[in-house]
């Protein structure tokens, strides 16, 4: 029928990917280690144990947790390391740092896992807009899994997109 209006973008090759449809369910949570210091700078081990034996853990059951101490305290590796083994048998994940790294960590795993053989010799579109809190890193670890596979990369949406790397 001539004159009749075609969907290129969906007739074509092209893959989208996005990000935000890989988004991890479940709410996220900061475990601020600060409140438990003395004078809010100093780690007394002793008082420290004592806060991690009575804290009620299950109420970070299914939650991601960034631990993360808001002073300026110097902060021993092996505290953490303690809270984050307390957490454990209840939260889905934990990290030490921001609720962006806790992101990025989420997203590293997710996309390491991709099985991505539909954007081998095929152009790709990184979708860019979310409404979830997709990290930065989290565009370029996709666009390094995918670069040697895409015949082409772009970053945006197909009516109004970027173009990142196209094989020769």
């Amino acid at each position: 029928m001539e004159g009749e209006i075609k969907n290129r973008v969906a007739n074509s090759k092209l893959v989208t990917i996005d990000l935000e449809d890989h988004y991890p369910q479940g709410e996220r949570q900061i475990f601020d280690i600060s409140p438990w210091l003395y004078e809010g700078i100093i780690l007394r081990e002793k008082e420290f144990r004592a806060f991690i034996k009575d804290h009620n853990w299950e109420q970070y059951q299914d939650c991601y947790v960034a631990i993360q101490c808001s002073s300026d305290a110097i902060i021993p590796a092996w505290a953490y390391t303690l809270v984050s083994v307390h957490l454990n048998p209840f939260v889905k994940k934990s990290c030490v740092g921001s609720l962006n790294d806790l992101e990025t960590i989420l997203y590293a795993e997710i996309i390491s896992e991709l099985n991505l053989e539909e954007v081998k010799d095929k152009p790709v579109i990184i979708k860019g807009c979310s409404n979830k809190p997709v990290p930065e890193n989290a565009y370029l670890l996709l666009a390094q899994k995918i670069l040697p596979l895409a015949k082409s990369i772009m970053y945006g949406e197909a009516c109004s997109s970027v173009p990142l790397f196209k094989k020769k």
